[in-house]
């Protein structure tokens, strides 16, 4: 991988005046989905540089939280062309994803760039390609461009009133590492997905002396795996089966697996399982919330709708006054300055169409990474590699 802060010396500048012919199509982004992009373009014979802002690939994964492992199997998360590693286990650590992406990288010897930041995405002057604007005053001309800078871009908190007068510590899960800094500590977790669940069981187990959980929205719970069978087998069973039907094959799955937990605050849902992903809710996979919740050490309590006082304001008029709150919000896509001029973004800023499909006014834009499939993150950011590949090739041809 190469390391270029200057313009000049940026194996990929020599682009910007190379022939429409010679241009390397654009991989913005060095993670998985980059990466895999990259790959697959590479085996079709065809040129990929990979502009990470980053000094390393994998960049989100290694600011994710310790405790964190894949909730989709080794066998249905590797990338294209080199398997995951046996000894990493069924569920994959976060620092056994790091090491994954940094051998994909080498193995694949992949034309990366690091310290490269793209502002913006535009049509280049002679209309048979794309001009990127970057870091360094860099200018770069490529045949076609993939964005792949991930679904985890940018820490969202909400425009909570009076958030700037809390007295205790918050933080966006995002700067969560590990439970050690709150032991024996009163912590707020805002937000049910994934994350937020973790985070709490890994607080309780953490010895944190009391864990709260600010739920708005009751989510559907899955086990992860049930008698050796992972949830994400059924996920990709069901992936192009009608919402309607998979809803109703859900309920009563989910009354056999998962225990009813009404009277601890968290009430089944009220809407179907897929109808939620389709809303992008992916259902909690349990990885100790669901014993944490029955035995009290984790307590669901109402929405956070504000801040009062240096005290939290919750939906139902209770005050709290934790130690910390940890907002497990989300994140936000942030594309609106790369590509927002473009009119490829839909009302909620995701991309109009993904993986191989381009859209109409932008031929040659390709998105990866910026949907949250029921089927798994990683195995849908392979499939569309190859698919964004033979997109690219052929339009090349």
């Amino acid at each position: 991988m190469a390391d270029s802060p200057q313009p000049a010396n940026d194996s990929a500048h020599v682009s910007a005046t190379a022939t429409p012919a010679e241009r390397p199509v654009y991989v913005i982004g060095a993670g998985p989905g980059g990466l895999a992009v990259a790959y697959a373009l590479r085996a079709r014979g065809l040129r990929a540089v990979v502009l990470e802002k980053s000094g390393q690939v994998g960049a989100s994964w290694r600011r994710h939280y310790d405790r964190l492992h894949l909730h989709t199997t080794r066998r249905l998360s590797a990338l294209p062309g080199l398997p995951m590693p046996r000894r990493f286990g069924r569920w994959v650590s976060r620092d056994n994803v790091v090491r994954y992406l940094e051998k994909y990288a080498e193995h694949h010897a992949l034309e990366i760039v690091t310290g490269v930041e793209v502002f913006r995405i535009e049509r280049s002057a002679d209309g048979a390609g794309w001009l990127l604007h970057a870091s360094g005053g860099r200018e770069l001309t490529g045949s076609a461009v993939v964005v792949a800078t991930g679904h985890n871009h940018t820490p969202r908190v909400p425009d909570w009133p009076g958030l700037d007068g809390y007295a205790g510590e918050f933080r966006h899960a995002a700067e969560y590492r590990d439970a050690q800094p709150y032991a024996g500590r009163d912590v707020l977790v805002v937000g049910v997905g994934n994350t937020g669940a973790e985070i709490a069981v890994d607080l309780v187990e953490g010895g944190a002396a009391r864990v709260r959980l600010s739920v708005r929205t009751a989510p559907h719970i899955v086990r992860r795996s049930t008698a050796g069978w992972a949830s994400q087998y059924t996920g990709v069973l069901v992936r192009r089966l009608p919402v309607g039907l998979v809803d109703r094959l859900a309920r009563p799955l989910a009354r056999i697996s998962v225990p009813d937990l009404s009277a601890h605050g968290l009430p089944r849902p009220d809407t179907g399982l897929y109808s939620r992903v389709g809303a992008g809710a992916i259902p909690v996979q349990d990885v100790g919330l669901i014993d944490a919740v029955r035995k009290g050490k984790v307590e669901v309590v109402a929405a956070v709708e504000g801040f009062e006082d240096g005290k939290v304001l919750l939906a139902d008029g209770t005050r709290l006054s934790p130690d910390a709150v940890v907002a497990a919000t989300g994140y936000l896509r942030a594309l609106e300055g790369l590509v927002g001029h473009l009119d490829v973004l839909d009302g909620r800023g995701r991309p109009v169409v993904h993986g191989p499909r381009s859209p109409k006014n932008a031929p040659g834009l390709y998105f990866t990474g910026f949907t949250n499939p029921i089927s798994g993150m990683f195995r849908e950011l392979a499939i569309d590699a190859v698919r964004i590949a033979k997109a690219v090739a052929r339009r090349a041809s």
